[in-house]
């Protein structure tokens, strides 16, 4: 079974930066991709970022390109999610979550493994 654990949430200033951690514990399989995902209050959960485990390559929404970067440490098993130039509209709770099929990434269906969440909060 495979264990997902996020930090690195917390409160900020517009403009300022943050970067969230997910460490992957477990017996785990074959995993493809990493995501990171945010759900807002009254809002679905929606697609971040997500890196491929094999080679990292990496996919963002629109909204954040330019601002945030994905990336992880192999050895260590953990994914990153370097968050800048942070905006009131990315306050949310962030997710990370594992893939074992190399499918359409960029939805929740895909996923197979969460973690508990993060909470980030962007103040004006």
């Amino acid at each position: 079974q495979v264990q997902l654990v996020e930090s690195g949430g917390g409160s900020v200033q517009a403009g300022g930066s943050l970067r969230l951690s997910c460490a992957v514990s477990g017996r785990s399989p074959l995993l493809y991709f990493m995501g990171w995902f945010r759900q807002a209050p009254g809002k679905e959960r929606e697609f971040v970022a997500a890196i491929r485990w094999s080679d990292g390559n990496t996919y963002y929404v629109d909204s954040v390109k330019g601002r945030f970067t994905i990336s992880r440490d192999n050895a260590k098993k953990t994914v990153y999610l370097q968050m800048n130039s942070l905006k009131p509209e990315d306050t949310a709770v962030y997710y990370c979550a594992a893939d074992r099929n190399a499918g359409t990434i960029t939805r929740t269906y895909e996923y197979d493994y969460w973690g508990q969440g993060t909470q980030v909060t962007v103040s004006s």
